[in-house]
């Protein structure tokens, strides 16, 4: 800000822009699944475990795109199921689950559910979380009586059973298994099975009669003794005389099993054979617990099948009283058969059809709720838990775990005012069942929009002087809100003092009439604003342009020049020959359609001149319609008129009489075609090309050229024919020339009349003939290469090339060198004469930062012609100078796109030296692996260097890898559409050599003087340890002796200081 006083004085403020984010992001589950643990002993607050040894808790990572990764993106967790069991932390990145009530794993041991994150607006896709509740010793076997009875009789043999006792323990692993034991009351007679519970007669024992027993027997669980639970129970038993009528023994008391509810009908699901001491047949029969008679009990072998479908949605349990008789009054013993049914998934969900299915929501408002829908499935576990999801127009609406439905975005009334949305409902099995629902949903509208007219402008063409009140156009303007009443008013109040708009029905009429001689520009037009209102709503109004033309009147006719034109033709004369040249003028006012000529030929006074004759529309030339086959002296008259584009169109006429010549006073040339010798494009000014002839019955001719000659490069004289030249030729810029001339009458040319036909006109090639007449010009005026220190004779160092104008020979070159002499006579290099391939003519070894500078002489004409030189510049090199480029394309790939690539790098490196060169080493594939000794033919590696002209030396390696490595994003995505989709830069690397030396240097890094004193302290210590030390000198030896051959040394004459002698040096170490 300035004060504007003449003397400003500034002052200045931050201004600081916040960029509000959008809520456009759904929030996310770092998982899709999560696994949780919990002890069922665990009391209320306890935190879900993430493992079964319960030593950290599960943690539930919810993240949401709109908030920074770091902040809490305040998100509300929701449980789609088990809410009244677990609840879930609601603050923070990471979330735990905590016990809302104690669980039971003997009453479910697994809770599955899904928890949906919301930020408000969006909801995240629901993530799965299993719970597995781990066992707690929390119930002691239990025996299925208090007591039992058993009768026993003096003929039973040791080993024979007297009862098997089972005890249930709910708990799993050892706290659910079970050891029996008796405690006491056996006086030795009776031993239990520890496993199984069976109580046997003890080996030795000799039962009397009238004897009794009290037996204790414990049932304890496996855990471990601190937590171990136990039960007891008493087994009395009588001892009786031998008796062969006791009854059937079942093997069990109790038994207990689960049977899926999808059991086909007829299978056999338990065994109760029980046995009879005197083997008397037993009768087998279900006694209670089935009603409905969905089991067969085999009455001879006591086989239990199912033999009616089961429904666990109906009945999930059965307890069967089964008794097994030998026909006996006292013959019956009984057993309890405990069936559990267990689920299959058999039913789909079931939407609630009470719930409402039309539904109603406003427009333009996002997130707003619509309505929700319910379903139940009475499968159990994972098979009755339902999921919502949308069918459609999923990107309208969405739904949320518990069936309430929203909109995703802002929905538009006038788009589409009603959708049929479909709810789909799937229970939680792997195979899950479907049910759908369709909702009937109306979006009601609100004043959103304003008026919007059926044009955004208008353009109408109204005559001047209409008389005011004149309707001259209707507009319209629509308003998709339903109730809307538009209406209509002019904007602009310049307009409102010519025209008149009315308010209801958008008529547009005069309030004057309208001059078009008043404007003062040449287009006289209004161009003014009209809008359009609701006026029940509260919207901006629509608006368009309207564009008003003042068409002007025609008040003038086309005048001609003249009331009658003359003109002569030949009596041959070709279609087209132009014989005269008509011309009128309007005058409306310019660049009106009412001042635009035009002309045409009158077909109805002069018919048969109409057929031979025409007219240009636009020019007014009189030419012929067709090729003329006319008796000399005939005389036609043609009526040509004249009109405007005004309305109305106004016209006028004019007559052009058209005297057919005699064939006598018509020219004649000897030939219709002149091709004389090529002309030098060195011919002087006046230089004679040819001569044309022609001649005429007791007529003087005059010669003109009518075409072909537009830049005047030629003359002819018109009374000898001689055609010359005017003007320097070029043949580089006009190879040959095609002129066509006329010879007419001296009689008709006064008259200013010339007459065109078959006979008075002839074409002239002319061929231009080529000298040398340009130097050859090189493509750079400087080229600029290297050459490796360990090139060979004869390799290949650049290749220079000139361009010539000329053609032929005068553009063939021959190269040569003129390089100044250099040490021991050696020419350095040589040039291929007609190539421009420059090669190396020495070895170059220890020569490097020498540079080398020569000219290059081009001559054409095969080196007898004309001449021109450049500059050469050759630096030697070696690989600390060079970097090798890591590409992940074969290096066929690099090898055709080359120059495009080489162009891309030099920009680069030109940006921090201008002029630098880049020059190529090699293409080759990538090596790697230790040693670089391996090839990957899918990669290549492109080594290069970069020449500097300001120094004529390669540019250090390092420096080269800064001007490079830096810009590798913008060269990665110049190198694109050369390397193809997915190509790019991998690296940017010493060459191989380079840091294999260094690496031998770091490994052979320790100096003789170290090793000697090593030496002296081994050998006080053991003799043998001086072989060890005079191996590692022989290494030393060895590493330095390979090291040497790879030194790279200054030019002769330079001073040692000024760079590092070979590779050691120049890598930091100077141990050597």
């Amino acid at each position: 800000a300035e004060q504007d006083n003449g003397h400003p004085l500034p002052a200045f403020a931050n201004l600081h822009i916040e960029v509000l984010d959008e809520n456009n992001q759904k929030p996310y589950f770092t998982r899709s699944t999560y696994e949780g643990f919990i002890l069922e002993s665990s009391p209320v607050g306890t935190t879900v475990s993430d493992n079964q040894n319960l030593t950290s808790p599960l943690q539930i990572v919810v993240l949401d795109n709109d908030v920074e990764e770091t902040k809490d993106p305040q998100l509300h967790l929701f449980l789609n199921d088990y809410n009244t069991f677990f609840t879930v932390t609601q603050s923070g990145i990471t979330r735990y689950l905590t016990l809302l009530q104690p669980v039971d794993r003997e009453a479910q041991q697994l809770y599955t559910f899904s928890i949906t994150a919301s930020d408000g607006v969006q909801e995240s896709v629901p993530v799965t979380v299993n719970i597995l509740v781990i066992d707690a010793n929390d119930n002691s076997p239990t025996f299925s009586n208090i007591s039992y009875n058993v009768k026993i009789y003096t003929d039973m043999r040791p080993g024979e059973g007297v009862i098997k006792l089972t005890a249930v323990d709910a708990d799993e692993g050892p706290n659910g298994q079970i050891v029996y034991e008796i405690l006491a009351g056996d006086q030795g007679d009776f031993i239990i099975n520890d496993r199984t519970g069976l109580i046997t007669i003890a080996p030795g024992v000799v039962l009397s009669v009238g004897r009794s027993y009290a037996l204790t027997v414990k049932a304890s669980d496996s855990a471990p003794p601190a937590q171990r639970r136990s039960s007891i129970t008493t087994v009395y038993i009588e001892v009786l005389p031998p008796n062969n009528q006791s009854p059937p023994r079942f093997p069990q008391l109790m038994y207990s099993l689960e049977v899926s509810e999808a059991m086909r009908i007829g299978a056999v699901l338990l065994n109760l054979q029980a046995f009879d001491r005197e083997g008397d047949p037993i009768r087998y029969l279900i006694q209670n617990g089935d009603p409905q008679h969905v089991f067969n009990l085999s009455q001879s072998s006591g086989l239990l099948a199912l033999g009616k479908p089961l429904d666990r949605e109906s009945t999930d349990r059965y307890i069967l009283i089964v008794t097994a008789s030998d026909g006996r009054p006292d013959g019956t013993s009984t057993a309890t058969v405990n069936i559990v049914v267990t689920d299959v998934n058999d039913n789909g969900p079931v939407f609630d059809m009470f719930l409402p299915k039309n539904l109603s929501v406003q427009e333009e408002e996002a997130n707003a709720f619509v309505g929700q829908v319910r379903a139940t499935d009475p499968d159990a576990g994972v098979n009755g838990q339902v999921h919502y999801s949308l069918a459609n127009f999923n990107n309208l609406f969405r739904i949320t775990s518990n069936g309430s439905i929203y909109t995703a975005v802002k929905l538009n009334r006038e788009v589409r005012d009603y959708y049929e949305l479909t709810v789909e409902a799937t229970d939680g099995a792997v195979d899950p069942r479907r049910s759908t629902l369709t909702l009937a949903i109306k979006v009601l509208d609100i004043d959103d929009n304003s008026p919007v007219f059926t044009n955004a402008s208008y353009t109408v063409c109204v005559p001047e002087n209409l008389p005011p009140g004149t309707v001259f156009l209707q507009i319209e303007a629509k308003d998709v809100d339903l109730g809307s009443d538009v209406n209509y008013r002019i904007r602009t109040q310049e307009a409102l003092q010519y025209f008149a708009l009315n308010k209801y029905t958008g008529e547009l009429s005069l309030l004057k009439s309208l001059d078009y001689e008043s404007f003062s520009d040449t287009e006289a037009t209004f161009i003014f604003l009209v809008e359009a209102f609701d006026s029940k709503g509260t919207m901006p109004p629509g608006l368009a342009t309207v564009t008003v033309r003042v068409k002007d009147m025609n008040d003038y006719s086309p005048v001609f020049s003249k009331k009658l034109y003359r003109g002569m033709v030949a009596p041959d004369a070709v279609k087209g020959t132009v014989i005269t040249t008509v011309s009128a003028e309007d005058q409306d006012p310019p660049g009106t359609p009412a001042s635009r000529v035009r002309y045409k030929v009158d077909v109805v006074q002069f018919p048969y001149s109409a057929s031979i004759f025409d007219v240009d529309e636009n020019s007014g030339r009189v030419v012929t319609r067709v090729n003329l086959n006319e008796e000399p002296s005939t005389v036609f008259k043609l009526v040509v008129i004249a009109y405007d584009d005004g309305d109305p169109v106004k016209f006028n006429t004019t007559t052009v009489e058209i005297a057919v010549l005699q064939p006598s006073v018509i020219p004649r040339f000897t030939q219709d075609e002149y091709r004389p010798a090529p002309v030098s494009e060195s011919a002087p000014k006046g230089t004679v090309v040819t001569v044309v002839t022609a001649a005429a019955l007791n007529q003087t001719i005059v010669y003109s050229i009518v075409s072909g000659n537009e830049e005047d490069v030629f003359t002819i004289n018109n009374r000898t024919g001689v055609i010359s030249v005017k003007k320097p030729l070029d043949y580089e810029r006009m190879k040959s020339y095609e002129l066509r001339v006329q010879a007419d009458s001296l009689q008709v040319v006064r008259s200013n009349l010339r007459v065109p036909s078959k006979s008075n006109t002839a074409k002239v090639f002319i061929e231009v003939k080529d000298e040398n007449d340009h130097v050859p010009v090189f493509t750079k005026k400087m080229y600029i290469g290297g050459v490796s220190e360990d090139a060979k004779m004869f390799s290949s160092v650049l290749k220079v090339k000139a361009n010539d104008k000329d053609t032929g020979n005068y553009s063939a070159m021959q190269y040569r060198l003129i390089i100044p002499p250099i040490k021991d006579g050696k020419e350095g290099f040589v040039i291929e004469a007609y190539t421009g391939l420059i090669k190396t003519a020495m070895l170059f070894k220890n020569m490097r930062r020498s540079y080398f500078k020569f000219q290059v002489i081009a001559t054409d004409d095969y080196g007898k012609g004309l001449s021109s030189k450049a500059e050469v510049l050759v630096s030697v090199v070696n690989q600390l100078d060079m970097q090798v480029i890591v590409s992940n394309v074969p290096p066929t790939l690099v090898e055709q796109n080359k120059d495009q690539l080489i162009g891309i790098l030099e920009r680069y490196v030109q940006d921090q030296i201008p002029g630098a060169t880049v020059v190529v080493e090699s293409i080759g594939a990538r090596r790697f692996g230790d040693g670089y000794s391996e090839e990957d033919y899918t990669k290549s590696d492109l080594m290069v260097y970069a020449i500097d002209p300001q120094t004529n030396r390669a540019i250090m390696r390092n420096e080269l890898f800064k001007f490079l490595d830096g810009k590798l994003l913008d060269i990665n995505k110049e190198f694109q559409p050369y390397l193809g989709q997915g190509g790019r830069i991998l690296e940017i690397r010493t060459p191989d050599v380079v840091a294999n030396v260094k690496k031998q240097a770091q490994a052979v890094g320790y100096t003789e003087g170290a090793l000697l004193a090593l030496a002296v302290i081994i050998i006080l210590c053991c003799m043998p340890a001086i072989l060890i030390v005079m191996v590692s000198y022989r290494q030393r030896q060895a590493e330095c002796a390979k090291t040497a051959r790879i030194q790279m040394a200054l030019p002769a004459g330079k001073p040692a200081s000024a760079a590092a002698n070979n590779l050691y040096e120049e890598l930091g170490d100077s141990t050597m």
